[in-house]
């Protein structure tokens, strides 16, 4: 895989579509109140996670007018995302809304297939899980989608002051938060994650999570750590979870993963032997599989092995080296 590059990189699901963030606009509180006011902006709401869609097999994300009544329950002010031709752009957290109970109970599963549907919004507009549904969604609505849910998977999770424990404020658009306190500014976090497309001549290493459904696998994964290089993520990563030594690493692609907050770095690697041993606290199994192997089980015709979900770069990443377009 010397000198290997990704033609096609950026094309991957949360790739971005070269929205505008207009992060000049954040600070301008006049200015985004005037925006708030304009009923040409659009503001998406996002409840426990779950972006409004509508649609089935032309999936898109569903905006509303910044005084529509869904908002109603909304305790937050909107992030402001970015402006495109000329409309402002906004995303709302409508978690406090309550939800019917018969709707709610897969919510958060890594499988959610529930749609939560408001009163006061079409039929055909409901709140659904955004990995289920990113592959169908076009490159604009998944950036947006993107940083709606990750931003407030942020918020969430950092609504107390890191330095003193006081609660703060939402400030700059959403993308920051003020201790009122100690002063302290804090930032949405991303968390580096390195994953790979491990071969060995013809066959690439992969592995299944047992929180996964039954007979999904994917490529080897893990978070990288203070002071380490990705070349040297990847050789460790995969080392703790199979005792497979890498040699030769390089780069491919990369995905934003906003569940919560993560970033996807896609390497490939060279195989210095084959030979696996697990570790059973880190995955549940792991085997290397050919391409033929794969092709067929993407055929559903082996029922053992489940492809990684479309849309992930595991996925991408597979594809593109089926297809021979990583170079």
């Amino acid at each position: 895989m010397t000198g290997w590059t990704m033609k096609n990189a950026e094309t991957v699901t949360f790739g971005g579509a070269g929205f505008d963030r207009a992060d000049q606009l954040r600070k301008d509180a006049n200015k985004l109140a005037q925006l708030l006011d304009d009923p040409d902006s659009r503001v998406l709401p996002v409840w426990r996670g779950k972006p409004l869609m509508c649609g089935s097999d032309h999936v898109a994300l569903a905006f509303l007018s910044p005084d529509h009544t869904v908002f109603d329950d909304a305790r937050e002010a909107p992030v402001f995302l970015g402006m495109q031709e000329g409309a402002a752009f906004f995303a709302r957290d409508t978690s406090p809304w309550k939800a019917p109970e018969q709707d709610i109970d897969r919510v958060g599963e890594f499988a959610d297939n529930s749609q939560q549907r408001h009163p006061a919004l079409p039929e055909d507009q409901y709140f659904g899980e955004l990995r289920l549904n990113m592959a169908h969604l076009s490159a604009r609505d998944a950036e947006l989608a993107a940083m709606s849910v990750g931003v407030f998977a942020w918020h969430r999770n950092h609504r107390f002051c890191a330095r003193c424990g006081e609660k703060s404020n939402i400030s700059t658009g959403g993308w920051q938060r003020t201790c009122p306190a100690c002063k302290a500014q804090h930032f949405p976090r991303t968390d580096p994650v390195v994953i790979m497309l491990i071969t060995s001549g013809n066959k690439v290493l992969i592995g299944r999570s047992p929180h996964w459904p039954e007979g999904m696998y994917s490529l080897l994964a893990g978070f990288m750590e203070p002071g380490e290089t990705i070349e040297a993520a990847v050789r460790r990563e995969v080392f703790e979870e199979t005792a497979v030594k890498i040699g030769k690493v390089g780069y491919l692609a990369s995905q934003p993963w906003p569940f919560p907050s993560s970033l996807m770095i896609g390497c490939w690697g060279e195989a210095l032997s084959e030979d696996i041993t697990i570790d059973p606290t880190e995955i549940e199994d792991a085997l290397w599989t050919s391409r033929e192997e794969i092709l067929e089980a993407w055929a559903n015709k082996i029922p053992t092995l489940v492809a990684a979900r479309k849309g992930s770069i595991a996925h991408f990443l597979i594809k593109n080296w089926l297809s021979d377009t990583l170079s």
